[in-house]
């Protein structure tokens, strides 16, 4: 049995507090774009020189930042917010939706990618070969944070999240950097190795991030203020019905394409 009493912040500069939370998104950012320049070098399928990535990368913490905290906002603490909206600034305390960071991604990518004439899924399908890196340390600073939080359990690996309580709970957490993170990695790297279609990967991201979500879902304990739509789903996965049914609808429509 694991007793998380992890200090959410990493260290200290001048007073000014550096949490893990912030740095896992700057890092899941930095790696990310570095990975992504690797593969637009080694594969002829991606037109765009690697350059374009230092380019989209301020597009990309803006709409990650923005549409992910304001996702999480409307989504899941809209009246908190209204009483308290000071605290919608305070996102290195955590408090980040995905589905919404993805709204703002896809708003931003479809404004870089008419500004610079690159092919949609062409750049899509890169994002989603790059993106389970920063939601892999994404999930490990929910972790640090003692945040999303899973049921309580008996199995041998529950954690006891001291500053919640002293119950032993599911790391859900940790089930969903495992599974959004290090296995939606690795299946969608070795499906573009097998099979390089327009739109392939980025349909089968929001298929199988949606399904590894939901799966998750039923370890996570939902907030109070929230619970069950209807006492039978939770918000993340009704949000991530709608990307499972966007991820067929794009998987129906693909192409094929010439190997390189």
């Amino acid at each position: 049995m694991y007793i998380n009493n992890l200090n959410p912040v990493a260290f200290e500069i001048f007073g000014f507090e550096i949490w893990w939370y912030s740095l896992a998104y700057i890092f899941g950012l930095l790696i990310s774009i570095q990975y992504g320049k690797f593969l637009t070098k080694k594969n002829n399928y991606f037109k765009f020189g690697a350059q374009y990535l230092d380019d989209y990368l301020p597009y990309a913490i803006f709409g990650i930042i923005v549409g992910g905290r304001l996702g999480y906002v409307l989504f899941y603490d809209l009246i908190y917010f209204i009483n308290n909206p000071l605290d919608i600034f305070f996102i290195w305390q955590g408090g980040m939706s995905f589905h919404g960071g993805l709204i703002g991604i896809i708003s931003v990518s479809l404004f870089f990618i008419k500004k610079n004439k690159i092919e949609l899924f062409e750049f899509t399908d890169l994002l989603s070969l790059i993106s389970p890196i920063g939601l892999f340390l994404g999930r490990l600073a929910n972790f640090v944070n003692s945040e999303l939080i899973g049921h309580p359990t008996e199995v041998p690996w529950g954690v006891i999240f001291e500053k919640i309580d002293n119950v032993p709970r599911h790391p859900s957490q940790i089930y969903e950097a495992l599974l959004e993170g290090v296995i939606l990695f690795v299946f969608l790297n070795v499906l573009f190795k097998i099979k390089k279609k327009p739109g392939l990967i980025s349909g089968s991201f929001l298929i199988f991030y949606a399904i590894f979500r939901i799966i998750a879902e039923q370890f996570r304990l939902q907030d109070e203020h929230i619970g069950y739509l209807l006492n039978v789903i939770s918000m993340g996965s009704l949000l991530s019905l709608f990307m499972f049914m966007a991820g067929l609808l794009i998987l129906y429509n693909v192409k094929d394409i010439k190997k390189n």
